[in-house]
């Protein structure tokens, strides 16, 4: 596993930086609830009003005055593009680093296959994804204790749930992507993750291109869909699952023979 404890080393500053600043944007939207409780009533009204606006982000289906609501809306959008880009990122860099920091050689003169190095790798970037979740998990519990709101367990925990699936279906696509690549990354990572954010808004503000949820990783993170219904809707899912199974697997295709300079 050196590899992994390599990949993460390297990673540990972007990570303590992403996860820090997800983790504090949502811990001050979680205590800034109680102060703002009181003209979240009137804050509902007025965005349920605002038409096309109102329906990108779901606000005309969720009660901006409750915990869950708020929670939905707010800290939704800055954990679901947060840590869509992180995942981007990271996994865009993963397989082309090496060509690009000029260690390729360092690395395939020791005595491990390409298949391993990529296994390795992958599991380097997985780790990432599920630690920066667990951490910040722990952190959104921590502040809504700490402003003695009911916590909403299950809603909690479906949509964090669905967050990190965009995550890992990001992760698995851009770390395919990075096969391919040779030097840049950075622009192709916050690219996708954008692209996916934006096509998802498209959807929600029109029905003739509703489609696109089928598209992007947002379509089965729609807060208020998961608030509404209560549950996940596992075709969306199993769809990005297939997309981010066939991108490792053409990661694997290529880089086993790739000429890697």
């Amino acid at each position: 596993m050196t590899i992994v404890k390599q990949e993460l080393k390297r990673g540990r500053l972007a990570f303590l930086i992403w996860t820090g600043a997800i983790g504090f944007m949502l811990a001050v939207c979680v205590f800034l609830y109680p102060e703002m409780k009181g003209e979240m009533e009137e804050i509902s009204d007025t965005f349920s009003s605002m038409g096309s606006f109102t329906a990108a982000f779901g606000m005309d289906k969720l009660n901006f005055g409750t915990l869950l609501g708020y929670y939905a809306i707010e800290c939704g959008n800055v954990l679901g593009l947060g840590g869509a880009m992180f995942a981007a990122l990271t996994a865009a860099g993963m397989l082309c680093k090496e060509e690009k920091e000029k260690t390729a050689e360092f690395l395939l003169t020791h005595p491990v296959s390409r298949r391993r190095i990529i296994t390795e790798k992958l599991c380097g970037l997985l780790f990432q994804v599920v630690a920066l979740n667990l951490v910040i998990y722990l952190l959104v519990i921590g502040s809504m204790t700490a402003i003695g709101e009911d916590i909403p367990w299950k809603e909690l925990n479906l949509l964090h749930l669905a967050y990190f699936l965009l995550q890992v279906e990001l992760s698995g696509i851009c770390f395919g992507i990075s096969a391919f690549l040779r030097k840049g990354s950075i622009g192709i990572g916050l690219g996708i993750a954008g692209i996916m954010y934006l096509l998802n808004i498209i959807a929600n503000i029109a029905e003739s291109v509703e489609f696109l949820k089928n598209i992007t990783p947002f379509g089965y993170c729609d807060g208020a869909a998961i608030v509404t219904d209560g549950t996940l809707d596992g075709g969306k899912i199993a769809v990005g699952m297939v997309f981010c199974i066939i991108s490792i697997a053409a990661a694997y295709g290529n880089y086993e023979k790739k000429d890697i300079q």
